[in-house]
């Protein structure tokens, strides 16, 4: 199996990546990001670019991938809905877009979150915007997509989430999330289970496109 992450410096990117790197049918995984990784493997390549609105240099080499884990994704606090809709829906489309004809059996899944608004029309800015953008990648035509809504993501594993606010609030209550996690399935998850609910998705597939706590918890 050959994977494409983008996004693997985060919280999630970093669960797909680890899921991946420790499962032995997966032959190749290609990230791409502004950032390096700092990580060396031998089925590891990091395609590293300033621009991610501009693959031109790299398009000849996304091609032929069995999955893209699209985990990219940044906090809508204090942004305007055109700025934020640049980074979230703007941006996630036009990769998706080069993507789809190179890969025309390409399983999409983008990470989205719990309470996203597939209506477009809510109240929440952020909620809205996300469901606009999992309702393009669902209209483009790839070969599967998935739409995961996490909730609370419990991180395992060494994993640290870099929004400062979540991890500071991990930190202090952790303890709480982890004895609610067993009774509360619909809402807390953790990045262990995330991670194989991905490569479950591209190897198995799912009976809906919209992959909530509950199903990820259940796929995993």
């Amino acid at each position: 199996m050959r994977i494409l992450i983008f996004g693997a410096t985060g919280m999630v990117g970093q669960a797909a990546l680890k899921a991946a790197m420790l499962d032995a049918t997966v032959e190749e995984i290609v990230c791409v990001g502004r950032t390096p990784l700092g990580l060396s493997a031998p089925k590891l390549t990091e395609l590293v670019t300033p621009d991610l609105f501009d693959l031109s240099s790299l398009v000849d080499r996304l091609v032929g991938f069995d999955t893209c884990l699209f985990c990219l994704g940044v906090s809508s606090g204090g942004m305007s809905e055109a700025d934020y809709s640049r980074v979230t829906y703007e941006l996630t489309l036009s990769i998706a877009r080069a993507l789809l004809p190179r890969n025309p059996k390409l399983c999409f899944q983008y990470v989205s979150g719990e309470g996203t608004d597939s209506t477009e029309q809510g109240g929440v800015m952020w909620a809205r915007v996300k469901g606009r953008t999992e309702n393009a990648l669902l209209g483009l035509g790839f070969a599967s997509a998935y739409m995961l809504r996490p909730g609370a993501i419990v991180p395992l594993d060494g994993i640290r989430s870099k929004t400062w606010a979540y991890q500071f609030g991990l930190t202090l209550f952790g303890w709480l999330i982890a004895l609610l996690k067993p009774v509360m399935p619909g809402t807390i998850t953790d990045t262990r289970r995330l991670g194989a609910t991905m490569l479950s998705l591209v190897r198995n597939g799912y009976s809906k496109p919209i992959v909530r706590t509950s199903d990820i918890n259940t796929i995993a």
